[in-house]
């Protein structure tokens, strides 16, 4: 690998005194044509929508910026110092701020739609049920709520099942449409969880247009309806949209953000992990979760600090506002009869783990399924009533079972309870007669869930699958837990149970906390996360003396399903829009090398050193819309030209031409006419018989550092420096004539191989 110093940026250009250059020099012409001075160096990199960012570009101007800055010794570049510092931390901290006060509000508007489609309160209309009752004892009856039965004082019991049921259905249909419609009309990319989205987006893929101001409220909106709808979807995933979205917006305040592709990319990792901090009460949760799921700059400590920072602001904002009304971060508190666990109940949670990577996996095929079907069927052209249709049959089929009528949020923290006399019973939960009957209610509640959730989780509304998957997980957990219980009250004199007390009114199962498990097991099926996965459970529950439990359901369910498939469910997305994503995964290239990968030089669109004119070049970068282009003498390499650099010295020379003659010119027949040389002056170009065609020098669009290696490398060593140096393309040489070359589309073709559905969600249809 060539080493150089990095290109000058744009403003370390304008940081030099020792020269000053004057606007006739800026736009002066040599003898033979060429542009003089440092004139190119002026046009920055602009990266649009689609394309993948040059990481080792953006780099060396980095560090380009840092030389300029510390090498300048007075009171002015040190205040330039500070002030650069102090609006990095103005962003991470407003982000938190913003992410923190943003998901409190959509807790009050979630819970408020929520509880207003079975009634109202009395005491104001805008009061959700929770704080209609609030300062109520335990088993109190509440008067101040009343169901729509009620207000509309309807008696008769087949007319209050009725009107219960038609307002239930009628405002979920309502909602869910007002969002979906909201979405398509003036969001598009609001839609979805944002995940896969935002991992690519921090992976180097340019999508500015998903990280709208627009797209923000829009997004915002529609999570509140659409979770308020009763679709089985969460709030949690399309969170983290929404703070990259805050990030992003207040970022492009200042102009070191918008001039640099990297500083803006480490600011939307801080703003992910507080919101994630936000979404489960995590803020620990929330940096491990971008190191281990978004894959954002393990190595570099400044970024975890600051998605540090930004996920306690974002916690300590959530807590001080505090939604719930329960003063606490704790979103699900676990209520558990003791500590301690018994060796025998390893065989149930390992069941649950078991259990919890098999339908895991199987939701993810569903949905893979599901998202190609309505591709390519008639619901893609009418996705606004597909929404209302699976709206309507959610709430109708929601509404015929107890445990699945209420919010995921609700059951979830019901099921996570231990059964307490003081507490009251939810639904019979903690009924012993009618245990086969609760356990036949929750599989049932959670099949209907795992159905409805591979189908909605795609759908034209924002969606997250955190929330129904703990859903889905906690229900067959609690059943589980039920079951275990029940077989050790019968048979509490069987070898297996003598780790129990003898004390049969002492608990030695403890259901709630069974569902626990099952929630974490069938998360970890589905995402594949594992380390960020058991902080967010211990966080999000209070369970801490219970994270080895909850570590054997992970762990087993990570096996489980990477046994039945390789990735989670961020991933297949992510594969299926054919993002450029180079995912962090260990490459088993099995014998093959590099060879059996690259594009070979015959496949090539190369530039021919001395064979090309600038009119040449102009239709070449029209045409293709790849990176760069070899430059090459016959097969000699002569090194590599990038596109947006062709771009900008045609559109340079544009510039000079309108400037001299001050009107609006295209490459006069003399200009498009002359040949373009890419390497030093020693190697002359055989002359031409028409003496009017001269000779641009095009070396400053060639890139200063390339890397380039034998073909015979392995092709796992090749992946490896993909992965750690983001590279954008490697070329194969030998002696200095160019074999090949791969790029990051290849790379990412290579690790996407083994899925059959790469790309049939991508708008491009084709290879990025």
């Amino acid at each position: 690998m060539s080493g150089h110093r990095p290109q000058e940026s744009w403003g370390s250009f304008n940081s030099r005194d020792s020269t000053t250059v004057r606007e006739e020099e800026t736009f002066e012409l040599s003898e033979n044509g060429n542009l003089q001075g440092n004139v190119p160096k002026k046009f920055a990199t602009k990266y649009k929508d689609g394309s993948s960012i040059d990481w080792l570009h953006e780099e060396a101007l980095e560090r380009e910026r840092d030389y300029v800055k510390k090498s300048q010794k007075s009171i002015r570049s040190l205040l330039s110092i500070w002030a650069d510092s102090a609006r990095v931390w103005l962003v991470v901290i407003s982000t938190g701020i913003g992410i923190g006060v943003a998901g409190a509000w959509l807790d009050v508007l979630v819970k408020w739609l929520g509880d207003l489609r079975e009634g109202r309160c009395q005491e104001g209309f805008f009061y959700n049920q929770v704080s209609c009752c609030s300062g109520l004892d335990p088993g109190e009856f509440c008067t101040d709520w009343q169901t729509w039965s009620e207000y509309f004082n309807v008696r008769r019991i087949f007319a209050q099942s009725l009107l219960q049921s038609s307002i239930y259905v009628t405002l979920a249909v309502l909602f869910a449409g007002s969002a979906a419609l909201l979405v398509n009309t003036y969001a598009p990319y609001a839609f979805h969880t944002g995940i896969p989205e935002i991992k690519a987006i921090l992976g180097g893929y340019v999508f500015d247009a998903f990280l709208t101001p627009w797209t923000l409220l829009i997004k915002a909106l529609g999570l509140a309806l659409a979770v308020a709808s009763g679709l089985s979807l969460g709030k949690e995933g399309p969170l983290v949209h929404v703070a990259c979205c805050m990030a992003y917006m207040l970022s492009r305040l200042f102009k070191q953000f918008k001039h640099s592709e990297a500083q803006k990319r480490k600011i939307l990792a801080a703003a992910a992990a507080a919101g994630v901090s936000v979404a489960f009460g995590s803020p620990l949760g929330g940096v491990i979760f971008c190191l281990e799921e978004l894959d954002t700059f393990a190595l570099e400590s400044d970024v975890m600090w600051r998605g540090f920072v930004a996920s306690a602001i974002a916690a300590v904002s959530l807590q001080y506002i505090d939604p719930f009304g329960t003063s606490k971060l704790v979103l699900f508190q676990v209520t558990s009869g003791g500590d301690t666990w018994r060796a025998f109940e390893l065989i149930p949670w390992l069941t649950l783990g078991i259990i919890g990577g098999v339908l895991g996996s199987l939701l993810i095929k569903l949905n893979v399924e599901i998202a190609l079907y309505r591709r390519n069927s008639v619901l893609n052209e009418y996705p606004i009533l597909e929404v209302a249709t699976v709206s309507a049959i959610t709430a109708a089929i929601a509404y015929l079972v107890v445990f699945t009528r209420v919010q995921s949020s609700e059951l979830v923290a019901n099921l996570f309870q231990e059964c307490d006399p003081a507490r009251g019973d939810y639904h019979g939960l903690c009924n012993p007669t009618a245990m086969w009957e609760n356990v036949f209610l929750l599989l049932i509640s959670a099949a209907i869930k795992l159905a409805l959730t591979a189908w909605t989780f795609g759908m034209m509304v924002p969606a997250g699958i955190f929330l129904p998957t703990i859903a889905i997980g906690a229900c067959i957990g609690r059943a589980v837990g039920m079951l275990t219980q029940s077989l050790q009250n019968t048979y509490p004199k069987a070898w297996i149970f003598l780790a129990c007390p003898p004390d049969p009114t002492v608990r030695c199962v403890s259901p709630g906390f069974y569902s626990v498990i099952g929630a974490s097991a069938m998360l970890g099926g589905v995402t594949r996360m594992t380390v960020s996965l058991v902080v967010i459970l211990f966080e999000l529950t209070g369970a801490l003396s219970h994270v080895l439990p909850i570590m054997v359901g992970v762990m087993t369910a990570k096996w489980v399903g990477d046994a039945l498939g390789e990735d989670g469910i961020y991933n297949v997305w992510i594969s299926m829009r054919q993002y450029p994503f180079i995912p962090p995964v260990d490459y088993n290239d099995k014998g093959r090398i590099a060879a059996d990968a690259m594009r070979p030089f015959g496949m090539l669109n190369k530039i021919q050193e001395g064979q090309v004119t600038l009119q040449d070049i102009e239709n070449l970068v029209n045409v293709h819309e790849y990176h760069g282009f070899p430059v090459v003498r016959g097969r000699e390499l002569i090194g590599y030209a990038t596109r947006d650099k062709l771009i900008s010295f045609i559109g340079l020379l544009n510039s000079v031409l309108r400037y001299i003659c001050l009107v609006e010119l295209n490459l006069s027949p003399e200009t498009a006419r002359k040949r373009c040389r890419f390497s030093s002056p020693k190697h002359q170009l055989t002359p031409s018989n028409d003496n009017t065609i001269d000779i641009l020098d095009l070396t400053s669009c060639l890139e200063r550092s390339i890397l380039h290696l034998r073909k015979e490398v392995p092709q796992a060593l090749v992946v490896r420096m993909f992965q750690k140096m983001n590279l954008h393309q490697i070329l194969f040489t030998h002696r200095g004539q160019l074999d090949g070359m791969l790029t990051k589309p290849d790379v990412v073709a290579l690790l996407t191989a083994h899925f059959p559905h790469t790309g049939v969600l991508s708008s491009k249809g084709g290879s990025p």
